[in-house]
């Protein structure tokens, strides 16, 4: 014999404090491993030294635009 239940009874249950609590533990926990990524492709990304190494065309000397010539008349 089946038994028959009242349709308030019959729900699985109703969101309430505790699963807001825990989305927003969960959404907390994402911005805080995003925040941990973006510091750490920013720390990764910096040259480690310093000086920053800008190449030279090669050909030049120091003081001169390229095309120049450094002989003197």
């Amino acid at each position: 014999m089946t038994k028959i239940v009242p349709e308030d009874k019959a729900r699985q249950g109703h969101w309430g404090w505790h699963a807001l609590r825990i989305l927003i533990a969960g959404l907390l926990l994402a911005f805080i491993a995003w925040g941990a990524v973006e510091i750490y492709g920013e720390l990764i990304k910096s040259p480690t030294s310093g000086e920053q190494h800008i190449p030279r065309p090669s050909g030049t000397e120091q003081g001169t635009a390229p095309g120049q010539s450094t002989a003197k008349p």
